[in-house]
């Protein structure tokens, strides 16, 4: 890590940073010549930080607060190290960090450790899952009351409607594009193929597949910074929020992956379409967590508005083979690459606890050796089929009451989510519409 600095040494500042809860980054910004000490011996902040409220404000009775005399964790580097922050406007560095008690343990309440232990539980039984990840996002001209698409560098206009996959659209922001590629490549983030998607000035990005579970969440989490960052220099918005236009189809972040045994094989793949045992009893873990942990997968009051039949977002429990209007989809294709699209979570995620959630499902399917129902086929949302959550509180709810989740999310992570969304969910009843896109739009 400090051969990096000494490759940078227009590098003046570094900010350390960790996820919370949101997915928020939350860190400090130290000038360059203390970062060896920082690699050395870590920062320290308290527990609580990773537990604040999507606005930034301590949660209300928060044992980790008062209670406890609001006590640090120590914050070590992840093993990614440092990077540029392209979208800032002097050269700087971040630095991923993530939160351990004072004795050395893991602190349970940090999402990247609790990704860490359900990649651990696979490794122990000789597993690894391979990760690949779809972001959705929109670019949004927020300048005067009214969210338009912004206006084409190139031509001036301004997009009146959506464009499915569209070269014309993906040209029109050329410049914007071709800026995110060498930001990517810069910070070493594996962006892959981009399309224009179905809402106002909505677009994809696809993260190549990765055998390493928590740099594939590190992607997304750092990709998300670097498209929000990176747009406002280009004098516009992006966000990942679900659903900034209420005619158009929000955005989501749909999850494949596989598992390889230690001979680096796919687990999933039966030389055939329909995959193997494995591969339902994956399926099935999935869709008997699926209604517990939407909380996981729709974490805002607008993450709701997007999960509505119709609307390219799934609403009901199913799956089915290459069928995109299931909740879990089996893509065909070549068998060695057989593998599931988990569809149900929003751009608003924590990829950290979304990959989690799902990778943590399936392995109790696995372990279970539970079979799912009868793949459906034909339109789900016609069809009379057990339904994810419809609301925020009947989500919130369902994750604080969950049997299954304890078998991949600690009890002090369900305790700390469900006390911040509860807050959460008390103060937005107080917003306008317009407050809370205002709320989400860079946030989230």
């Amino acid at each position: 890590m400090k051969d990096w600095l000494r490759k940078h040494p227009e590098v003046r500042t570094i900010r350390v940073a960790a996820a919370d809860l949101n997915g928020q980054a939350r860190g400090k910004r130290v000038p360059a010549r203390f970062a060896e000490s920082v690699v050395k011996n870590g920062t320290r902040f308290p527990f609580s930080v990773l537990n604040l409220d999507i606005w930034g404000e301590d949660i209300d009775d928060s044992p980790l607060v008062f209670e406890q005399g609001d006590q640090d964790g120590v914050l070590k580097p992840t093993e990614r190290g440092f990077m540029p922050m392209p979208w800032l406007e002097a050269p700087t560095a971040l630095l991923p960090i993530w939160m351990f008690r004072e004795n050395g343990q893991p602190y349970e309440g940090d999402p990247r450790h609790a990704l860490n232990a359900v990649v651990q539980r696979y490794k122990e039984r000789g597993l690894t899952p391979v990760v690949a990840m779809e972001l959705e996002f929109f670019l949004i001209d927020d300048s005067g009351k009214t969210l338009q698409a912004p206006a084409s560098p190139r031509s001036g206009k301004r997009r009146k409607a959506a464009e499915t996959l569209s070269i014309r659209a993906l040209d029109a922001f050329d410049s914007f594009f071709t800026d995110l590629y060498d930001a990517c490549e810069a910070m070493d983030i594996p962006a892959d193929t981009s399309t224009s998607e179905t809402g106002l000035g909505q677009f994809e990005v696809n993260l190549m597949h990765c055998d390493d579970a928590l740099r594939a969440a590190d992607d997304a989490w750092l990709f998300k910074m670097l498209v929000k960052g990176l747009a406002r220099r280009h004098g516009f918005a992006a966000s990942f929020m679900a659903k900034p236009y209420p005619e158009y189809s929000g955005s989501g972040l749909h999850t494949h992956f596989s598992v390889i045994d230690q001979k680096g094989d796919n687990i999933f793949d039966s030389g055939g379409p329909k995959g193997t045992a494995t591969l339902r009893h994956a399926v099935a873990g999935c869709l008997n967590a699926m209604h517990d942990s939407t909380l996981i997968f729709a974490p805002h009051q607008n993450s709701y508005n997007r999960l509505v039949p119709g609307k390219h977002a799934p609403t009901s429990i199913a799956w089915g083979f290459e069928n995109r209007t299931a909740a879990v989809r089996i893509p065909a294709g070549n068998p060695a690459a057989r593998r599931i699209e988990h569809r149900v979570a929003g751009g608003d995620v924590n990829p950290y606890l979304m990959l989690t959630a799902i990778l943590g499902a399936a392995l109790t399917g696995i372990e279970d050796a539970v079979e799912p129902p009868a793949p459906i086929t034909g339109n789900a949302y016609a069809m009379d089929l057990p339904q994810i959550p419809a609301d925020w509180e009947h989500a919130i709810d369902a994750f604080e009451n969950s049997d299954i989740l304890y078998r991949f999310f600690s009890k002090e992570l369900i305790r700390n989510l469900v006390q911040t969304k509860r807050q959460e969910l008390h103060y937005t009843a107080e917003l306008t519409p317009e407050e809370l896109v205002e709320l989400y739009l860079d946030t989230v």
